[in-house]
């Protein structure tokens, strides 16, 4: 009555994958660590606050309590 395969039956049990599995693992983990430093030295270089109103006379925002 039990139709599901053993551990001992899957192909990819106990290091018995096939080389070509290991291959596209290592590029896809490799691919994801590749797109997450660009990713990241993207956000990081590029990650400055522009958005100052204001000037030196008149700074804009007047944090002084009334």
């Amino acid at each position: 009555m039990n139709t599901e395969p053993t551990l001992e039956e899957i192909e990819d049990y106990n290091d018995q994958e096939s080389n070509e599995k290991r291959k596209t693992v290592k590029f896809i983990v490799i691919g994801l660590l590749v797109v997450s430093a660009i990713y990241g030295t993207i956000k990081f270089s590029f990650n400055s606050v522009d958005d100052y109103i204001g000037t030196s006379e008149n700074p804009g925002i007047n944090t002084a309590k009334h």
